[in-house]
């Protein structure tokens, strides 16, 4: 029987027929050759369940003197963690003697494969640190803590698109992260974690009417005084703030999906009620910047840093301000302050590489667009900006 992704499915051959593992074997100890039995044991194989055995790279038959362990648990954790490699005939208790079999020739999955996914999250590979996750889900559908690192890992890919400026992919990363942390958010019994990061991930989307509610559960259920602390804290910051005022959300949703003038009047609405909230004065220069009122964007903007909200991205909002009133010496100041906050935000290198073309000075400009197309070979505005000056 054949299914895609390199899968075969045999019967189990003689050397593994009615063997037993005990609680405590491992790949590593065992090998497929021989028979053992243990008093302590826990799994046997089941003769009438067909195997998965993933074939190695570059080969298109399975070689039953080649067969390992490897080969074995490869094949049962792709088939576990995607329903689209299962067969018809395959049901639900198939699926979980393939978990058992895992779990008890490889116990340490779990720290192994969730130490892996973060640092491949970490190293910028998110394909693999995603399809490890899902493997995890797979093998631990009850796990919340599964879910949670896969929405985290969202999350930092969402981030890593958000700096390339390539907003429509990070969209999509962002919403299924948003969907992970639905799940978790109604996860019986409760999971006090989920609430702590989803507030935190809902306050970067700007919907802190969401992040209220989530630190607010948080709270009463909180086993870390440190992070208790923390949520209690942000929770104060947005209620005093007004940021869970439903216009705000209003206003920055608006602008998001376009409808510039519709959010301008929503966050100006805001900002009668609070005019001392930095977060409403960014979401006004983010409007006027679109609009293209560069000197009025830029009020708003030093608004914001004079209010608190001193971060990379207004700075490097209010220097796209600055280039297009041609003031190009405090836009570079601008952008050289977040970049020492963010050093690797490619929004940022590449408006810095844009700020040079437009001073004339070219060989810097190419320098910037090389750096970011080391991080990002994809990079629309580096491409662009490189093949301008070639």
């Amino acid at each position: 029987m054949n299914i895609p992704n390199r899968i075969v499915f045999l019967s189990a051959p003689e050397s593994l027929r009615g063997r037993i593992f005990s609680r405590h074997s491992t790949v590593e100890e065992e090998d497929c050759s021989h028979h053992h039995h243990d008093d302590d044991a826990d799994f046997s194989i089941d003769p009438a369940i067909p195997i998965p055995v993933e074939l190695p790279p570059g080969e298109s038959a399975l070689d039953l003197e080649n067969l390992s362990w490897e080969m074995i648990l490869a094949g049962m954790i792709r088939v576990v963690a995607s329903a689209a490699l299962r067969p018809a005939e395959l049901d639900e208790e198939d699926i979980d003697y393939y978990r058992r079999f895992v779990l008890t020739v490889k116990p340490g999955i779990m720290g192994e494969f969730t130490e892996a996914a973060i640092l491949k999250a970490r190293n910028g590979d998110y394909n693999l640190a995603l399809e490890i996750m899902a493997a995890l889900e797979g093998i631990f559908p009850h796990a919340p803590e599964v879910v949670l690192n896969r929405a985290l890992i969202l999350e930092k890919r969402a981030e890593a698109l958000e700096q390339a400026g390539r907003e429509k992919e990070a969209e999509v990363q962002n919403t299924q992260a948003r969907e992970a942390y639905r799940k978790l958010l109604s996860w019986n019994p409760p999971f006090p974690d989920a609430f702590f990061n989803a507030g935190f991930f809902y306050m970067k989307q700007r919907n802190f009417d969401k992040a209220r509610e989530c630190f607010f559960a948080y709270i009463p259920q909180a086993d870390d005084s440190e992070k208790k602390n923390r949520a209690a804290f942000f929770l104060q910051e947005i209620e005093n703030r007004g940021l869970d005022d439903e216009i705000f959300r209003e206003a920055y949703d608006f602008i998001r999906m376009g409808e510039t003038e519709q959010g301008l009047l929503k966050v100006k609405d805001f900002l009668q009620r609070h005019s001392d909230v930095w977060n409403g004065w960014f979401i006004l220069g983010w409007a006027l910047r679109k609009l293209g009122r560069w000197e009025d964007g830029a009020a708003a903007f030093r608004k914001a840093l004079e209010l608190g909200g001193d971060n990379s991205d207004t700075r490097n909002e209010l220097a796209i301000c600055l280039m297009e009133q041609k003031n190009y010496a405090a836009a570079r100041k601008e952008l050289e302050a977040a970049l020492r906050e963010e050093p690797e935000n490619m929004k940022i290198i590449s408006n810095l590489g844009v700020l040079a073309m437009r001073k004339g000075d070219n060989d810097e400009a190419a320098a910037f667009f090389r750096t970011v197309l080391e991080l990002e070979p994809e990079d629309p505005i580096a491409l662009q900006g490189l093949a301008s000056l070639e």
